[in-house]
């Protein structure tokens, strides 16, 4: 450690985070942990730990933004010097206007470099307050009242998510917002975005006035100082602000570098929103801790079509050294073909939000020969909670160690479905609790708490696992049951309350549907009332009228006569999901058979088995010349859902 300090900041500048051994086993977690904590982990803020990088990487590339998913285009790209002199300027603009340690700066960007800056000069200067732009201006607004915003840093353009107009429609609706800073689209022409109204101003312009080379304000900030709100719920659901000390993002990003050995040497495309946990902690803040370059794939991220039709064009010409995507991403990416595309800078490839289906995993490895590495974080512990290192290969579904200093436990489910003061065996399932350092500092609102944590102080989250030989974890699924769609969090329950508010409705339960390029798509089964009546269709346009975000809005809704229950009374949605799966198989299954030109009596049946399998049968003497086309055209047509399915003959 040097001696060096930054002007009137206290803290002397020290060395960037780097790992201090491969980790391959829980021994060497243990190993880590031979040194005490406040030894091995001295950094106290996240500005602590971009000071240390600018001054250690200097000119490295940072930030590197592609502005389009064509390979060819220029990027724009920071240095780590750059990137610490912007944060500086931030957090001292955002001081000027009266920020301090207890004020919120809520944060409505796409994907772009300033993201960075809002971030971190936001937590530098106050407490900053990422929010998702899917939602509506209500819950929004709910969201910055709850948090006592006092800034908006909001983009300036339409062109995502309608951002602009959002904001503009915020100001005047939340008590405590004094001021909105609009941050111009990259490359915009200055002096062309036109007058703004009282209490708006340019972010780069107020920016660029303030001294790039230290915090003005002094500010000495500890590791218990509150450093973000995130929101819990995804898109729909009642939101929840979660608080995120400077400690807990602190030791994520160090317990990151130690698990998965990030380094100076790495580069990373984060395609995770920067509103979301995962993208902002794990893939952003431990990656710049190391030296990491962290490339933003444009505004869009990977909802951008141009970036995901591109992705390996893009992997060989910028080199990244891992790939990091939720499964449904993954999916996506599997159906883009690598026409030749030199992959072979990536050597770790992991995923997390959601449980890795097998076939997926499979079918990953077998086309691009990638092991896909899966992780499990959570927004309550700030972005991570285990890692399944480079060079630990584990069955879909392992997500690996606990990280350095954590407790974790596995208990059994009492009778209401919640976590019981009873550890289960190695290798029996129950909830997963964990107590670390990273645990988040409750919920804003002190009510929210009672169902986080057990009685003994353990933070119960929700996820069903189990612990392996190696004492890795393994998930079997969510006690939440959340539909996951392109990586949005969709709660069931907005879509079910919706419904379950038409009068001929008796029972309703929404689940996910496989579909190739989202993953799962939110669809809901139905009971009636007995002796009433209402089409499919009647039904569909009732719950849409009354789902606010559209990623929630059902695709389809199914009547059925039964409601499957398990033998306590509740609805039982592993096989809605399977009913699900088998409606999009037979619909795909029509198209093939329409596009040979097969007549109805002779297309396959298609049934599920289990809830985890659906089976196409073929009947080969009915389809008679055409049975061999037809098979390979299901199988083309069927392999890209992340379902396992199997065509065979009847």
């Amino acid at each position: 450690m040097t001696t060096r300090h930054d002007n009137n900041y206290s803290t002397p500048v020290s060395a960037p985070f780097r790992p201090a051994l491969p980790v391959r086993s829980l021994a060497d977690i243990r190993k880590l942990e031979e040194t005490p904590l406040e030894q091995a982990l001295t950094v106290r803020s996240t500005y602590e730990i971009f000071r240390n990088a600018g001054h250690a990487f200097g000119d490295k590339t940072a930030l590197t933004f592609l502005r389009t998913g064509n390979p060819a285009d220029e990027p724009i790209r920071w240095s780590y010097a750059e990137l610490l002199a912007r944060i500086h300027q931030t957090a001292n603009m955002l001081h000027t206007l009266g920020v301090g340690p207890d004020d919120a700066v809520a944060v409505l960007l796409p994907g772009c470099l300033e993201y960075h800056l809002a971030l971190w000069g936001g937590e530098a200067a106050g407490i900053v307050q990422p929010l998702n732009p899917l939602l509506t201006d209500e819950k929004l607004v709910a969201l910055m009242t709850a948090g006592r915003a006092k800034v908006l840093i909001a983009y300036g353009s339409d062109s995502e998510s309608g951002m602009w107009s959002k904001a503009m429609r915020l100001r005047d609706q939340v008590p405590t917002l004094t001021t909105v800073l609009r941050v111009a689209p990259h490359d915009e022409a200055p002096g062309t975005a036109g007058t703004l109204p009282e209490g708006v101003a340019e972010f780069d312009v107020l920016r660029a006035a303030q001294p790039d080379d230290r915090l003005v304000s002094g500010r000495d900030i500890a590791p218990t100082d509150i450093a973000a709100y995130f929101h819990t719920g995804g898109t729909t659901g009642a939101p929840k602000l979660a608080r995120h000390s400077h400690g807990a993002q602190v030791f994520t990003a160090w317990a990151s570098v130690q698990v998965a050995g990030m380094n100076e040497n790495g580069i990373s495309i984060n395609g995770y929103p920067l509103f979301h946990v995962a993208g902002v902690l794990p893939a952003s803040l431990s990656s710049l801790s190391a030296g990491v370059e962290v490339i933003i794939p444009t505004t869009s991220l990977l909802r951008n079509k141009e970036v995901l039709a591109n992705y390996w064009k893009l992997v060989a010409k910028y080199r990244p050294t891992s790939l990091s995507a939720v499964p449904t991403v993954l999916a996506a990416l599997a159906n883009v073909p690598l026409a030749g595309a030199d992959i072979s800078s990536i050597t770790y490839c992991r995923t997390g939000a959601a449980v890795l289906a097998p076939e997926l995993a499979a079918r990953f490895e077998r086309l691009f020969g990638l092991h896909v590495h899966e992780s499990l974080g959570m927004t309550e512990m700030a972005g991570i909670s285990t890692i399944t290192p480079p060079g630990v290969d584990g069955p879909a579904g392992c997500v690996g160690f606990r990280l350095p200093y954590m407790q974790m436990r596995v208990v059994a489910l009492d009778e209401n479905g919640n976590a019981s003061d009873r550890e289960v065996a190695p290798g029996e399932q129950g909830m997963v609790l964990f107590k670390s350092p990273n645990v988040f500092s409750g919920f804003v609102d002190p009510a929210d708490n009672a169902k986080a944590f057990t009685a003994d102080g353990w933070l119960a989250t929700g996820d069903l696992g189990w612990i392996d030989s190696e004492e890795r974890l393994n998930l079997t699924g969510r006690s939440k049951d959340l539909i996951i769609r392109s990586g949005h969090n969709i709660d069931p329950k907005t879509i079910e309350d919706a419904l379950g508010a038409h009068p001929a409705v008796q029972l309703c339960a929404a689940v996910g549907a496989p579909d190739a390029y989202a993953g799962e798509l939110p669809v809901i089964f139905a009971t009636l009332v007995p002796g009433a009546s209402a089409t499919e269709e009647e039904l569909l346009a009732f719950t849409a009228e009354r789902v606010d975000e559209a990623p929630a809005k059902p695709k389809w809704v199914s009547v059925i006569e039964t409601m499957p229950m398990t033998n306590v009374g509740k609805i039982y949605k592993p096989e809605l999901r399977a009913m699900a799966a088998r409606q999009v198989v037979s619909a795909t299954v029509v198209e093939v058979c329409v596009s040979l030109g097969l007549p109805e009596a002779a297309r396959p049946v298609v049934k599920t088995e289990g809830e985890s399998l659906v089976r196409v049968l073929i009947d080969n003497a009915a389809a008679g010349a055409l049975a061999a086309s037809l098979q390979e055209r299901l199988q083309k047509a069927l392999e890209p859902l992340p379902f396992k399915t199997r065509i065979g003959a009847q």
